[in-house]
């Protein structure tokens, strides 16, 4: 049996020549005896799927002509009606043995169920999904451990009688040793970490795509198991997939051109969380315009990675930089609390772990220099407008609502808010309307020994 693995469509379908190649690469390298299964974060975020509430995704999943599906957090982006209705009209069976509403399993009703079993050529492979606790699965879901979910379900498979069990894994990569170890897995496939993976935790497999749509892992499950990479971009678009997709966004409005762009700008995030990059010089520049504001601010993981913003740049390009329906919010703070916010903008704990630097920035700023000591491991100085920091003075500061709601960012509360200025993607698309789209490095941050 064959397993071909997808994960973390997300900003694909703004780019709908990516989600048909996609397409292609799955339909290219199916037979009978294969199996399609996507990992989370497949029914959103995205410019196009914050538009249609993600039933756009059915383009996608319908021409995949999917077979088992589980949650990622951006699942439940438009609200947990939008993802049953998707999840009720797609071709896959969805499994989720750790997601739970009012004590039973979510969307039961519309078909979602915990484990499931794919029987291919007299081989039957069991399924079980879970998906990350920790992440912004909404309130109102309760998720629960999901190592002890593929311990429970994994064991209730084997005593079925399949052949082979398979984890669907929308974790961080820390909860992945301890699935490996739950229970006995012949493979995880994962998703939810933005790169990709191909290794062992002891016996078990285990994959990860990465996100947009780059890369689909070809998992064979014989007398070993083992996986092949293939890369999306050396497929056939699949067309009629393609079509569907750039017909929803001339209907939304999103194929309208914004600028022309002739130095492209790049737009990965990896390199934004390792320093300053025109792209997210871009963003907290739009914040700090819209706000009206001394500081621009935004939470470098709020950036999608995606192709350069090159030639004609449209609402979509712009939108789908962030395409999160959050507030901008201007916030009123002291001079000692944006110190507070600069010095917890750059981390050097577990989460700088994958930027090879020493340290990563987990904010971007406008409006703002921040000189950080690598040496001393500290922030050195902090400058507004040209002026050093004055701790008793107070500071405007534009910033979306993620960071004053959550304790990421100390020094912003919902508390210190004075004004929303409307939704941060169109603060994005207003601003790049008024000044185009443009964005240079300024020297705003500044790493020094």
């Amino acid at each position: 049996m064959r397993l071909l693995h997808y994960s973390d469509v997300e900003n694909v379908y703004d780019r709908p020549e990516r989600a048909g190649r996609l397409a292609g690469c799955v339909a290219a390298r199916r037979d009978a005896e294969t199996v399609v299964v996507g990992t989370g974060d497949d029914i959103g975020p995205g410019v196009l799927p914050m538009v249609e509430d993600g039933a756009q995704a059915l383009d996608f999943f319908e021409a995949l002509d999917a077979d088992v599906q589980t949650f990622g957090n951006h699942d439940f982006d438009y609200g947990l009606d939008a993802t049953r209705s998707v999840v009720r009209e797609s071709p896959q069976t969805w499994v989720s043995a750790n997601v739970r509403e009012d004590g039973d399993p979510f969307a039961a009703d519309a078909g979602v169920v915990p484990v499931t079993v794919v029987e291919r050529d007299g081989r039957r492979v069991g399924f079980v999904g879970v998906s990350e606790p920790e992440s912004s699965i909404p309130d109102s879901l309760t998720v629960a451990d999901p190592a002890s979910a593929v311990r429970e379900r994994a064991a209730e498979l084997r005593a079925e009688g399949v052949e082979r069990v398979v984890a669907l894994a929308h974790v961080h990569d820390e909860r992945l040793t301890a699935l490996a170890r739950a229970a006995e897995l012949d493979a995880i496939l994962a998703g939810h970490v933005h790169g990709e993976r191909r290794d062992r935790i002891d016996d078990t497999l285990v994959v990860r795509p990465c996100a947009n749509g780059r890369v689909v892992w070809e998992v064979e499950l014989g007398d070993e198991v083992r996986a092949t990479r293939r890369e999306v971009e050396r497929f056939p678009c699949a067309e009629q997939v393609a079509d569907r997709l750039r017909t929803r966004m001339a209907e939304t409005g999103l194929s309208a051109v914004l600028d022309s762009v002739d130095d492209p700008i790049e737009r990965d995030r990896r390199a934004c969380f390792a320093g300053e990059q025109r792209v997210s010089n871009f963003l907290a520049d739009a914040y700090r315009w819209a706000g009206d504001a001394d500081v621009g601010y935004y939470d470098t993981g709020m950036l999608r990675s995606g192709p350069p913003l090159s030639g004609e740049v449209t609402v979509a390009d712009v939108m789908g930089l962030a395409p999160f329906a959050a507030d901008l919010c201007v916030v009123s703070v002291s001079g000692a609390a944006l110190r507070e916010l600069a010095e917890a903008t750059v981390v050097t704990d577990e989460r700088a772990a994958w930027i090879a630097d020493d340290e990563a920035w987990w904010g971007q700023f406008a409006g703002m220099s921040v000189v950080w000591n690598r040496d001393g491991r500290a922030v050195r100085e902090v400058r507004v407008g040209g002026d050093s920091l004055d701790p008793e003075a107070e500071y405007a500061l534009a910033t979306n609502e993620y960071v004053v709601e959550t304790d990421e960012f100390p020094g912003v509360t919902r508390a210190d808010v004075t004004e929303v200025v409307g939704v941060q993607y169109d603060a994005l698309v207003e601003y790049a309307r008024e000044s185009g789209v443009e964005a240079s490095l300024d020297g705003r941050i500044t790493v020094e020994r």
